[in-house]
Parts: C-alpha cells; sequence; structure tokens
C-alpha cells in the first residue's frame, strides 16, 4: 500500500526507527510559522514482498527556503530496514557534516559515516543488502545533487514547445564503462544472468551471489571489497526561472516510464498534492501492460515545485 505521513518539527534528527512510513514529508516551521506544501511524496508496494523503498522530501532544511528530498531504494533480505535507516539518518548527518565542509564534501563523509552506521546495526545482517540513493538539496537558486545507483532525479523546465525533461543524474550500473572498470578491477564480476540477459550485475569472485543491479549502494558489506562503494557522485546545478520541478524516483519507474513521460504525468496532475502519487499510478499501470507476467517493483517518487514558478502549471482553484 502506498503512505506518506507529514509533520512540523524544528528537530532534523529522524532518529534510527524513529519514522516507519516509506514516505515522510516534513515541514519545519520558522519563526513559528509553517511553510505551504511545496512538493508530494508517494510510495507504493509490488509485488515482491515487503515495500523496501523509503523517501522524505523536507522543507526548510538548511535555511528557510531550503529543501531536501531523497529516494531510497533497498535490496536484498534487509534492504527495507537499510532504506529506512538511511532515509532517517541523512539528512542530520549531512546538515553537521556541512558546518565543516563544501556540499560536496559533506555529501561523500556523510555518506562514508552513514554506511559505517548501517554495518554497526547489530540485529541486521547487510552482508547482501543495501539501498541505493538520490539526493537532491536546494539552497535558494543552487541545486546539489548526490546520486548513489541507479534511482534517478530528472528536472522539468518550460520551453516553447512545453515542459522539457533533464535527466540530473547517471544511473551507476554495472554496464556503466567506468563503474565496470572499478568493479572488475577489484576481482568483482560483471555478467549478465541467462534468465535477464539485458540486465548487467556484479557478483563475487567465485560465486555467482549476489547479482547486483547496481555498482554504488549503502551496505552490501561483503560486495564492498569486489568494487561496491557508498561513495555518491557530487553534481551541482543553477537554477534558472523556467525551472519548475524536480522529480525524484526509484529504477522501479524508470525501467517502465521514460522521463518525458514522468514530466508529462506530473505537468498533467491535478494539484502539486496529487503529482507523485499520479507518477506511481501511472507506473503501476505501465507495469502492467509492459510485463503482465513479471512482479510489479515498488514504486516511490518525491516531487518537489520550485516556488514561485508554478502557476502555469497549476493554476488557483476558484
Amino acid at each position: 500500500m502506498g503512505n506518506c505521513t507529514s509533520c512540523v518539527t524544528s528537530d532534523i534528527q529522524v532518529h534510527e526507527y524513529g519514522s516507519h512510513e516509506n514516505a515522510l514529508q516534513i515541514q519545519a516551521a520558522v519563526d513559528g510559522n509553517v511553510r505551504h506544501k511545496v512538493g508530494s511524496v508517494h510510495s507504493h508496494q509490488g509485488a515482491k514482498g515487503v515495500n523496501q523503498d523509503s523517501a522524505i522530501l523536507y522543507q526548510g532544511y538548511g535555511m528557510e527556503d531550503g529543501e531536501l528530498c531523497a529516494v531510497f531504494d533497498g535490496h536484498g533480505s534487509n534492504g527495507h530496514i537499510v532504506s529506512r535507516v538511511a532515509r532517517n539518518q541523512l539528512p542530520s548527518l549531512l546538515l553537521n557534516q556541512r558546518k565543516f565542509m563544501e556540499w560536496d564534501q559533506a555529501f561523500v563523509s556523510a555518506f562514508k559515516a552513514l554506511d559505517k552506521e548501517i554495518k554497526l546495526l547489530e540485529t541486521v545482517d547487510c552482508s547482501f543488502s543495501g539501498s541505493t540513493a538520490v539526493v537532491v538539496v536546494r539552497q535558494g537558486e543552487d541545486l546539489v545533487i548526490a546520486n548513489l545507483g541507479d534511482s534517478r532525479a530528472v528536472l522539468g523546465t518550460s520551453t516553447e514547445n512545453g515542459i522539457q525533461a533533464t535527466q540530473l543524474t547517471e544511473d551507476l550500473k554495472p554496464d556503466v564503462p567506468g563503474e565496470a572498470d572499478r568493479i572488475k578491477k577489484a576481482n568483482g564480476r560483471v555478467f549478465a544472468h541467462e534468465s535477464q540477459p539485458h540486465i548487467q550485475r556484479v557478483w563475487l569472485p567465485n560465486e555467482d551471489i549476489p547479482g547486483l543491479a547496481m555498482s554504488r549502494a549503502f551496505g552490501d558489506f561483503d560486495m564492498k571489497n569486489c568494487g561496491i562503494i557508498a561513495t555518491p557522485v557530487v553534481t551541482h546545478r543553477r537554477l534558472t526561472s523556467k525551472d519548475q520541478f524536480l522529480v525524484l524516483a526509484c529504477d522501479g519507474v524508470w525501467d517502465v516510464l521514460s522521463n518525458d513521460e514522468v514530466v508529462s504525468v506530473v505537468v498533467s496532475a491535478k494539484n502539486k498534492e496529487a503529482a507523485a502519487k499520479a507518477v506511481v499510478d501511472e507506473a503501476h499501470a505501465a507495469w502492467k501492460q509492459k510485463f503482465p507476467l513479471a512482479k510489479i517493483d515498488d514504486c516511490t517518487v518525491v516531487c518537489l515545485f520550485l516556488e514561485n514558478r508554478v502557476d502555469s502549471l497549476f493554476p488557483p482553484t476558484t
């Protein structure tokens, strides 16, 4: 089932098991005033078991007009725990690191610290369980994007021909040459299983396990000596007046919908609050149409609308 929870807080910390919701939306109070919502977040369990995705949209992050949005896609038997711990702890870890260094270094340091925290979980075996992460921090007109794995961030921008989709992250999978080279140099193996010849996967040197479909992740500690790393790729983008919204989603969405299709669904949504669910619903419908015999993957989406730019998309109702 899909779920989302909202809360008002001045405390950035969401403790290890502080929220069990898959989709979390936080509005920080500034001077006692709560800002209106600037987006939506939605997650829906697929047909593979427990929903292993987690997501967050945090308004008032780091500064009054700052936001953090992130999607974490877990895998392995305890992937749901890894993704939730990552979602609950990363916002505070990142801000703590930001006090002492620039954003690029803060992201790398926070991801490293979080990976260590996950390894120290006493009751959770993360030998072959982990999570991807795509995180976007907005501070005024600047975006800082950190990517770990194959979740994705896309920007919707107004053009003369409508809203154009721009992919902000590269899907970090074993079929990316640089990723494959690193894995092979660490004695990991990269090849596709005969049952899915179109998907390159990562395997131990001497055993045909676990078959990871991503090349970077939190957790997966038995693969850390085989080239799987928890170091994000960090990039920057300066917003323009034509940039309208951001969409972050797990691979369960991008496996069946293109960037342009996702952007089109957002534009067609009833309002900002309904946009994330509209994309998730469209992805589920696409799974049933394109892969009727396959088990539908978990689908999770965060939509962040850039304030003062969306009146033309969602005119006020009367």
